[in-house]
């Protein structure tokens, strides 16, 4: 007579699972960059075109008012507007998936409902990183030299990818409370409206004094202005400070109402 032992389910905490679920599901995004090319348009072939535009077209009838060539002033706003951009694929993706059932099928899994904004934001993150990469090239071609070593660079890529993850959860809300994918679509471009008022294309100093005040003291100036510090080797410190300040508290407020809003979505 032979007796047959059942292996004892395996336990971990619930930090391991929540860890887990979200992996899965940000591969789950990251698999839909490859199968959907057109994910990486938006931070790819749209600021290679501002660059251009800007570098060529605009650049020699607008005063940085100090030694920095108009291009070395550009690329860092070029980089937060690629981050604003990234971002915008999450709103999107997370309509799509309300409105064709997944969500639904998610809730049917013992699975962290907590992982499923989660993954579509940490995937923003990849993007993000591409499109940067590709800014950087093209920035090189068209004259950007920047004076950065690897802790400055290192610094800069940190900031524009903190950006890109909290403006990813401002994001998801978006896709949450949208009617439409198309709704969604066109509501996230809000994203990238603070960008132009902001030191993005030109100095504040040559705005009107009611646009300056704004722009001077809107958290992607702040953020603008610590990467073109950090990138052209210039005192960054107040700068990161606000940055970091700016972001961690957008991070809090977002993040929260995003789950908030999925789980009253995803309750129905």
């Amino acid at each position: 007579m032979s007796t047959t032992f059942s292996p004892l389910p395996v336990r971990h905490a619930r930090i391991f699972w929540l860890a887990s679920d979200t992996w899965e599901l940000t591969k789950r995004s990251l698999r839909h960059i490859g199968r959907d090319p057109d994910q990486l348009v938006s931070v790819t072939i749209q600021p290679v075109l501002l660059v251009v535009l800007f570098r060529y077209l605009f650049g020699g009838a607008i005063s940085t008012g100090s030694s920095v060539s108009y291009i070395n002033f550009l690329m860092a706003g070029i980089f937060i507007e690629t981050a604003a951009l990234t971002a915008t694929t999450t709103s999107t993706a997370i309509a799509a998936d309300m409105r064709t059932g997944t969500i639904d099928r998610f809730r049917s899994l013992p699975m962290a409902k907590s992982a499923v904004l989660t993954g579509h934001v940490l995937s923003d993150l990849v993007r993000s990183a591409i499109g940067m990469a590709v800014m950087v090239g093209v920035g090189l071609a068209v004259g950007f030299r920047p004076h950065a070593g690897p802790a400055g660079w290192l610094a800069a890529i940190g900031i524009t990818l903190l950006v890109t993850f909290c403006l990813s959860w401002i994001s998801a809300g978006i896709g949450l409370l949208g009617s439409s994918v198309e709704a969604v679509q066109q509501f996230s471009m809000v994203l990238i409206v603070p960008i132009f008022f902001s030191s993005a294309f030109v100095p504040t100093q040559s705005m009107p004094r009611w646009i300056r005040i704004i722009a001077d003291n809107q958290p992607m100036t702040q953020a603008i202005d610590a990467v073109r510090a950090l990138l052209l080797g210039q005192p960054a410190g107040h700068y990161v400070l606000a940055t970091l300040l700016w972001f961690s508290a957008l991070f809090a407020a977002s993040c929260l109402m995003a789950n908030l809003l999925f789980r009253r979505k995803s309750s129905r």
